[in-house]
């Protein structure tokens, strides 16, 4: 084998490598997390660090739900969390906890995320039954 043929194959291998980590960065699984309910407040903490986490929140639709973030990071990319169909947006700065307190949602899925939409979150509101 020539060493031209062997870097084709070793640039040919990080390429596919590369596009099955951002793959399963953007569409690998996700940490759920079914909210518990206190005082009829749905309330979940979530850490802000390289991501969201949890970043699936189950909600019983309806109600209230308070979301306490928490960023532990100084990306830029990070600083400020968006809910774009909730038309509402709040800085999370570095090392201090962020409440949110969203109204009562409607049934579905309700997305978050940073500011260039590269780091996201989703909320799921379901019926009670």
């Amino acid at each position: 084998m020539t060493p031209h043929l062997l870097t084709l194959i070793l640039v040919d291998l990080v390429g596919v490598l590369l596009i099955a980590f951002i793959a399963w960065f953007h569409w690998g699984p996700r940490s759920s997390f079914r909210v518990a309910s206190t005082g009829g407040v749905q309330d979940v903490a979530i850490t802000v660090q390289g991501g969201y986490s949890p970043d699936l929140v189950v909600v019983d639709a309806g109600r209230p739900v308070r979301l306490r973030f928490t960023r532990k990071e100084t990306s830029s990319c990070t600083e400020r969390v968006v809910f774009d169909d909730l038309d509402l947006s709040r800085l999370l700065p570095t090392g201090e906890e962020v409440i949110i307190d969203l109204p009562t949602i409607e049934p579905g899925e309700h997305t978050f995320g940073c500011q260039m939409g590269m780091i996201r979150g989703k909320i799921v509101a379901r019926s009670q039954s």
